[in-house]
């Protein structure tokens, strides 16, 4: 099926019998790509949106989107058209004073105006004139007039509380933030967790009746509220400190939302496992081996673990046969 005749009303209803458990199966998200139009000419197609100069207006960018790739993908299974605008992992720091840098296939964040400054002085509050959020205002924006239903708009990665943090005072100074300031660290905490939420509610109402659903970075499709969480810097910490720092924020936002997934990424992360798995709104975890680490497929321990507390498994599967 293409993007022109896509079933909405099929899809959404398989992926809401799945969230509820009621659809008997797993759901599967396959697509295949035809032709050779990312090549035709026009704007290219790049890997992050914020790679575009910001003087090319969104609209623009995402009917070249529509043309090149949409229109070109065709949709097996529970897959659907969806887009989302990427501005690199974690943008939030762009949208209080950090500063968002582009290379060829990366995005990352530096301190920005925050670069020198002591721990205490640093307060992070969300800046809706900032330049990156205007741009990521734009695409939303610009998609709830173009799309109108016919394709799911992600929600932008803002990135996890510590991840964030560590982007505006670089991860081993905060490192040694946990245990010479945690007070500090769990104030700047807070600040961003609401920073977060302010940003969130505000792209979703630009969103509000014009998107067949809730998606993210990763494309779970939901009728109702739903993000992948993260904290990739508690790959460097013990389960201790994940109780400490990360849990009683990351249970906040699974609260606050009707669907929760967490992506853990690496197995430098299993030792929080446990933790994550005693959140009771957490809906979900998507499982990460790691670059160098065999698939997903060969950690079944890891995979009863997450399917035996009762929480739904997202994993990616890629094989030549």
């Amino acid at each position: 099926m293409k993007f022109d005749q896509f079933n909405w009303e099929k899809t959404t209803e398989n992926w809401e019998k799945w969230w509820s458990g009621d659809l008997g199966r797993p759901v599967f998200y396959f697509t295949s790509f035809s032709g050779s139009a990312r090549d035709d000419g026009g704007l290219p197609i790049k890997p992050f949106a914020s790679q575009y100069d910001f003087s090319i207006p969104a609209a623009e960018i995402l009917l070249n989107y529509e043309n090149k790739i949409l229109r070109n993908t065709h949709y097996y299974g529970d897959a659907f058209p969806a887009f989302w605008p990427n501005f690199g992992p974690g943008v939030l720091p762009t949208f209080a004073g950090g500063e968002g840098h582009n290379h060829a296939d990366t995005v990352w964040y530096s301190p920005g105006r925050f670069e020198g400054c002591e721990l205490k002085d640093i307060e992070f509050k969300l800046d809706k004139s900032s330049l990156w959020f205007r741009r990521i205002e734009e695409f939303f924006t610009a998609a709830a007039r173009i799309w109108k239903n016919r394709t799911v708009m992600g929600m932008t990665d803002l990135g996890g509380t510590l991840d964030i943090i560590a982007s505006l005072r670089p991860g081993e100074k905060l490192l040694l933030d946990l245990y010479d300031n945690p007070d500090e660290v769990k104030r700047l905490i807070r600040e961003v967790h609401d920073a977060w939420w302010e940003a969130y509610a505000h792209f979703e109402n630009l969103t509000d009746g014009s998107s067949p659903g809730y998606s993210a970075w990763t494309p779970l499709l939901s009728k109702s509220r739903y993000y992948m969480l993260q904290c990739d810097f508690s790959y460097m910490i013990s389960p201790d400190m994940f109780e400490e720092f990360v849990k009683p924020e990351l249970a906040d936002s699974c609260r606050r939302l009707s669907r929760a997934f967490y992506h853990l990424d690496g197995k430098g992360e299993l030792p929080h496992l446990k933790h994550l798995c005693s959140i009771p709104e957490l809906a979900g975890i998507q499982w990460i081996p790691g670059d160098g680490m065999p698939p997903a497929a060969d950690w079944p321990e890891v995979l009863r673990e997450i399917v035996g507390s009762g929480r739904k498994l997202q994993v990616f599967v890629s094989s030549p046969d």
